[in-house]
């Protein structure tokens, strides 16, 4: 009688004939615990590399903490910022390299205050491009003798500290806030140096109703009881500002 190859031996178990107990996977060999230890450091160690790259050269989380840009920005609201094209920097470092995209007139910038580059960047809203000359009066701006076009603005603009009118210099830009009578901008301190730039606020990703105190620098038992208080009060949240885009 023929047997078919492919027939399995009567009598015998598939596990058996291999040696080897079915479905038990082969154990790794423990490793002592300095060696696990080891590898959680390294693990880690590059985790925490990608996120410094990525926050250095991509994007970075801001607040806002005074009204200067009312009412396209409150106090309290929590932006992400775009460094992509425009900046790239070290994190928790002053050191930083521009790049290649220039802001366009109107966008909202975030910038390092080039009277004081050691103070929370500032955000303010591109308004003079360079060659351009800037002057205000009868309550608006005008560029190159235009009246320019600002449905985004709090009130009245009106000059401050610089001689007008203002021919913006090359590799700098004249910035304003959009609560014109409550910043302190261009109109006070002149132009912002194009390395100044780091990027361009993308999303806010979340907004408190809260004093400004909270978002002061430095002020970190403050603003750990508003995002306490926010999880205990959600209606100080202003959820119909969250994920809104630029």
């Amino acid at each position: 009688m023929k047997v078919d190859a492919k027939q399995k031996p009567i009598g015998k178990e598939t596990g058996k004939e291999s040696g080897k107990v079915p479905g038990k996977a082969a154990e790794e060999p423990k490793l002592p615990m300095g060696q696990r230890v080891q590898r959680e450091v390294i693990a880690w160690f590059w985790v925490g590399l990608a996120f410094l790259l990525i926050n250095g050269t991509i994007g970075q989380a801001r607040v806002i903490p005074s009204g200067s840009m009312e009412n396209t920005l409150l106090i309290g609201d929590h932006l992400i910022m775009s460094r992509v094209g425009y900046d790239a920097g070290v994190p928790f470092t002053n050191w930083h390299v521009s790049l290649w995209r220039d802001p366009k007139r109107q966008q909202i910038v975030i910038f390092k205050p080039p009277f004081a580059p050691d103070q929370p960047d500032y955000v303010k809203r591109v308004i003079g491009l360079p060659g351009d000359t800037v002057d205000i009066h009868d309550g608006a701006v005008w560029i190159n003798g235009q009246k320019l076009s600002e449905d985004y603005t709090l009130g009245r603009s009106e000059p401050g500290e610089e001689k007008l009118p203002f021919k913006v210099p090359s590799k700098c830009y004249f910035v304003m806030g959009d609560n014109r009578l409550n910043s302190f901008d261009s109109r006070f301190w002149g132009c912002v140096p194009r390395n100044d730039i780091i990027g361009t606020p993308v999303m806010i990703y979340m907004s408190l109703a809260v004093g400004q105190d909270a978002w002061e620098p430095g002020q970190i038992r403050q603003r750990f009881l508003a995002y306490a208080n926010a999880f205990i009060h959600p209606g100080t949240v202003r959820w119909r500002r969250l994920f809104r885009l630029f």
